[in-house]
């Protein structure tokens, strides 16, 4: 990594996100967060007192403007942009005969629409630079569905397709495009399953145990710095998907 480099992260306030934001502070680049809410102002000055070189954006990624204002953003302060990782997500799970269509289709704006508009903006960037790298969140449902999550599980899947289709694109200014699909992993969202749902999600995993953001940061640095690297999903679940 270059010390100089600029990256955002989306949904950058917790979980995957953060946690990407401080792994590559902390190897010198500067990190741009994209949050949908403004982050408290106590852990902010927490935050920016340990990485000192990381800014705030607060805007809802599934708006395409806001997604071009954030870009635009981005380049008025920075003057590039080398990477990008689209981690903003939400879930409603429900099974597919209960499922309201605005539940679904709120799932799959922030999860999909969300990671084609930032992408869309960040690729016009990177490609006048020839340069640059994009990193897609997706998830071992997106590869394998779910009960209970059609809404979340066609979002992720989209991401894939996106992600194969934007590398095919982008390859020939040199600007590549890769994806990690996460497993279980301890994160607020599966703090809220309960124990029955958590032994057996524990059961179909050969390491036994859920993965940690850190985990999947690792694998999103590496994404975005692997350079003949695109095109491709890496799963870090554990075993899961064996």
């Amino acid at each position: 990594m270059s010390v100089d480099e600029v990256i955002l992260v989306t949904g950058a306030a917790k979980g995957i996100g953060l946690a990407t934001v401080k792994r590559l502070a902390a190897q010198g680049a500067s990190v741009i967060l994209n949050v949908h809410h403004e982050i408290e102002a106590a852990d902010w000055q927490a935050l920016t007192a340990e990485y000192p070189r990381l800014t705030q954006l607060v805007g809802d990624v599934s708006d395409d403007q806001t997604a071009a204002d954030l870009i635009e953003t981005v380049m008025t302060n920075f003057g590039r942009l080398d990477g990008l990782v689209n981690n903003a997500g939400v879930t409603h799970d429900q099974l597919l005969t209960r499922l309201h269509a605005e539940d679904f289709m709120s799932v799959i704006q922030t999860n999909l629409l969300g990671t084609f508009n930032m992408t869309k903006y960040a690729l016009k960037v990177m490609q006048r630079q020839r340069q640059g790298a994009i990193v897609n969140v997706a998830s071992v449902v997106g590869l394998h569905g779910n009960i209970g999550q059609a809404n979340y599980a066609a979002s992720k899947a989209g991401i894939i397709g996106l992600t194969k289709t934007t590398a095919k694109e982008a390859a020939r200014r040199q600007v590549r495009c890769n994806a990690v699909a996460p497993g279980m992993i301890t994160t607020a969202m599966t703090a809220q399953l309960n124990d029955r749902v958590t032994a057996a999600a524990l059961s179909d995993i050969p390491l036994k145990r859920f993965g940690t953001p850190d985990e999947i940061a690792q694998a999103i640095d590496f994404l975005l710095h692997q350079p003949y690297l695109t095109g491709q999903v890496l799963t870090v679940d554990g075993g899961m998907t064996i």
